[in-house]
């Protein structure tokens, strides 16, 4: 007589101790029954039995009773003639509810065993989505744009149901107008969509000359665009059933605006406040002078005090961007920057090389100060 295989232990199977609570046993079989099922590895044999291992090994151990009758007696106590007699898969072995929780979030309705459920027809229109550039002044005061678009609409002929006028869509006979059609694998029943009628359940076999049986034609739209002020790049705008239109009584889908900003020539946006730069002479930073700038919003004019120093920046509040959708504005910073001549006449270069003798007498100790810490740096 021929040894007997022994078995595999249920514990070690699923990967878990045999103090496992039910809430790991079932997180593990989860995790495993992923992994082996036939889906996932077709014509794979070997995983076909993992699958198999991992499934009776759960029937027993997700069951109090069974799991004591196995803990005390072993594979003897789950099996014929044993305590509990009937096997992972007998009496009280798995219910529907607990296959569709453990398979629900990966497999959808491909484990409603023995379900009766109808594939809905109706189709959900697809979305559309327009690419719109804006000036740089539109985005910040908004505008308002109208954008041509070529959408799908419902068939005017056959009001959208793909049939010729005086007919309609039969029930399909592939799948008896279930929209899918099932498959065993090993003690699972898998439901696909049907190959026939694409998971609706029913057939056109008279399809609208007009539409061919698609239910929908294609037609060109003008659609207004209210941009608001103080939009920024990347924002998207959604206008709520503008898309294609949906098949078979569905929902249209949506039309989506993105807006592209173009670069301002002299200013530069962060968030809702502007940035620029003002060149200035070195007289008008040393001795101080008014520096009238044109904003957004018009002429302002800034008050640069004597001994401003290059980089020094001047804060005009409530002259930058409108914030989006409430009161109030950013500012605009301006940054001088002191801009040093190229080129010099022979009486400027005289005029200066008198300054410059006038500043190096009170700026010499600090001068030689600067030299000695260079030297004492390269020494």
């Amino acid at each position: 007589m021929a040894a007997a295989t022994m078995k595999a232990d249920y514990y070690e199977i699923l990967e878990v101790e045999r103090t496992a609570s039910e809430g790991e046993i079932k997180t593990s079989y989860r995790k495993l029954a992923m992994k082996w099922h036939p889906d996932r590895n077709p014509g794979d044999k070997a995983a076909e039995e993992k699958f198999k291992e991992c499934s009776e090994a759960y029937g027993v151990l997700s069951d109090a009773d069974k799991r004591a009758a196995y803990d005390r007696y072993g594979h003897a106590g789950v099996g014929n003639g044993g305590p509990g007699a009937g096997g992972p898969f007998g009496g009280g072995g798995f219910q529907q509810g607990d296959l569709n929780d453990i398979f629900g979030d990966l497999f959808g309705e491909m484990f409603n065993m023995g379900g009766r459920g109808r594939a809905s027809r109706a189709q959900r229109g697809r979305d559309i989505s327009y690419e719109l550039t804006l000036e740089f002044e539109e985005a910040v005061f908004g505008a308002e744009k109208e954008v041509k678009i070529r959408r799908a609409d419902a068939c005017g002929d056959c009001k959208g149901s793909g049939a010729q006028a005086g007919s309609q869509p039969e029930t399909c006979q592939q799948c008896g107008g279930r929209g899918q059609v099932r498959s065993q694998q090993g003690f699972f029943s898998v439901a696909r969509a049907c190959p026939v009628c694409s998971g609706t359940g029913s057939v056109i076999k008279n399809p609208c000359k007009t539409c061919r049986g698609e239910g929908r034609t294609a037609a060109e739209h003008t659609i207004k665009v209210k941009v608001p002020a103080g939009v920024e790049g990347d924002t998207r705008i959604r206008y709520g059933g503008e898309g294609d239109a949906g098949r078979f009584g569905g929902p249209n889908g949506d039309f989506y605006v993105m807006l592209d900003i173009r670069e301002h020539k002299f200013f530069e946006r962060d968030g809702d406040d502007l940035h620029c730069v003002m060149p200035i002479s070195f007289p008008q930073a040393a001795l101080g002078t008014e520096l009238e700038i044109e904003t957004l919003h018009g002429a302002e004019t800034i008050k640069v005090p004597e001994g401003t120093q290059s980089g020094k920046e001047f804060r005009l509040r409530g002259k930058g961007v409108p914030h989006l959708n409430q009161h109030g504005k950013g500012d605009l910073i301006v940054e001088v920057r002191v801009q040093t001549p190229s080129k010099l006449s022979k009486e400027q270069k005289a005029l200066m090389k008198q300054l410059s003798e006038t500043l190096a007498v009170d700026n010499a100790p600090h001068s030689r100060g600067l030299f000695d810490k260079m030297k004492e740096m390269f020494s």
